[in-house]
């Protein structure tokens, strides 16, 4: 167990300003495994103070520097992955190899990806008789969740620096460890003090003093719906820009013509991924009455094969919260077809892979983010209710849709109401846009879309 001390404020670790600390708990033994400093107000107040002294040079320096310092900080990261896997693994209770493939892995391509379009987007354009010049909205804060610790980090502060923006970042007390990581890995590439600064704390006193504080200019949220409206309802009273990454209930979109077999396995391993901690998940399948039992049948077997190789959630809350969802689901009538609401192992918070039939659109585990491994399976009778139910949630940030024929699947797919479907198992690409319609959020992040979050746009007429 390692205490960690100060936070990275002004290009250094300084004190912290309070004497309480956090404890960080491995999930799957449930041991102390460090402890970092509960920021204050004051811890917060001081970074954006260095934030926004920071900003004007920021702001001034030409992007192909900026794209520099960005190249630098991956090329950083690259030399870092082992111990940011082996530090995730550790916090989050992350398989090792899913820790190097995604959680250290996806990071690096996002940081690469904007230390490109730093040096190639176009700040300035010509309209007319104006020119259209784009600038940074200022400091951002960026407040983090803990289920992708690092790339939900990589993916605020990549495009926010590309934009000339100065951030503090105060990232989720479950998973700190890699965010310090994070803060030495800027330090390394030498980017100045001041534009990035971290205050590690809980989330009511560290993050809503960083969302109130009248220095910030734009707060970036990733995490819960509920939370997001407080932070929505904190900046409106100061008229500052907001974008919201939040909940999700994605729709699996199995079209009768698809290849069942591979729809449902692949549909199954994306709710099991990352411990079903995962906000775009395609917790709901829906699956036409006339394939339903050959599809539970290949979802109940497919999920039997992770038993408890899944890793653990994140802590005993989550643990809790999703084994009451599983029960939750039982006493509404859906049927349990694998796994359940008691714990797989005795020691961590381990959570059975669990598939639900015979669910319907109206029951809580079909409406309700669960956060877990959790993947529930409805029916349909024909495409027009498959859109019905598909877009029958307050969520709409993720989905896919699966078809023998492309064609098909991307019409229905451009009905529904989400801001992400994937057609037939498609890949993740770092450069699309990624974000929510409804209750999932404002904003997009990644690629261009993600950038021109930070940035303002001001015309000069001539």
């Amino acid at each position: 167990m390692k205490a960690h001390d100060g936070m990275y404020i002004d290009g250094a670790w300084r004190p912290a300003a309070g004497q309480d600390v956090i404890e960080v708990v491995n999930p799957v033994d449930e041991q102390v495994i460090g402890t970092v400093p509960a920021g204050t107000a004051e811890d917060v107040d001081a970074a954006v103070r260095a934030a926004r002294a920071a900003l004007p040079d920021w702001a001034a320096t030409p992007p192909a520097e900026r794209a520099a310092h960005l190249a630098a900080l991956r090329d950083v990261l690259v030399t870092r992955a082992d111990e940011i896997a082996e530090t995730v693994t550790a916090e989050l209770g992350s398989p090792l190899k899913f820790s190097q493939a995604v959680h250290a892995g996806v990071p690096i391509a996002v940081a690469g990806s904007y230390a490109e379009l730093a040096a190639t987007y176009a700040f300035e354009e010509k309209t007319g008789n104006s020119v259209v010049h784009h600038e940074p909205v200022g400091v951002v804060a960026a407040i983090t969740p803990w289920n992708y610790p690092l790339h939900q980090i990589v993916a605020k502060v990549a495009p926010a620096l590309a934009a000339g923006c100065t951030v503090v970042v105060k990232p989720a007390e479950d998973t700190p460890l890699v965010a310090r990581l994070f803060a030495d890995a800027v330090h390394a590439a030498g980017i100045p003090a001041g534009v990035f600064n971290l205050v590690t704390g809980l989330g009511p006193v560290a993050g809503q003093a960083l969302a109130e504080h009248p220095g910030v200019d734009l707060v970036s949220f990733t995490g819960s719906t509920a939370v997001g409206r407080q932070i929505a309802a904190i900046a409106a009273g100061q008229v500052k820009k907001v974008a919201l990454e939040l909940g999700g209930k994605s729709a699996n979109v199995i079209l009768p013509s698809a290849d069942l077999a591979k729809a449902v396995n692949v549909g199954v391993a994306n709710v099991m991924s990352n411990s079903g901690q995962t906000c775009s998940a395609w917790t709901r399948m829906l699956v036409h009455r006339d394939r339903y039992d050959e599809a539970v049948e290949l979802a109940a077997a497919a999920a039997a094969k992770y038993g408890d190789r899944i890793g653990p959630v994140v802590n005993a809350k989550q643990q809790h919260r999703v084994r009451g969802y599983i029960e939750k689901g039982v006493a509404e009538g859906a049927r349990l077809v694998a796994g359940g609401p008691e714990a797989p192992r005795e020691q961590g918070y381990f959570v059975a892979p669990t598939v639900f039939a015979d669910v319907t659109p109206d029951m809580t585990i079909a409406q309700e983010e669960i956060f877990g491994p959790v993947l529930s399976i409805l029916t349909y009778e024909d495409e027009e209710d498959a859109l019905r139910i598909a877009n029958g949630t307050v969520y709409g940030l993720a989905g896919a849709v699966w078809a023998g024929d492309e064609a098909e699947a991307v019409a229905f797919a451009r009905r529904m109401e989400t801001g992400q479907v994937d057609i037939n198992g498609g890949r993740f690409n770092p450069l699309a846009p990624f974000g929510g319609y409804k209750q999932s959020g404002v904003g997009r992040e990644l690629g261009v879309h993600g950038l021109a979050e930070y940035l303002q746009t001001k015309s000069l007429q001539f």
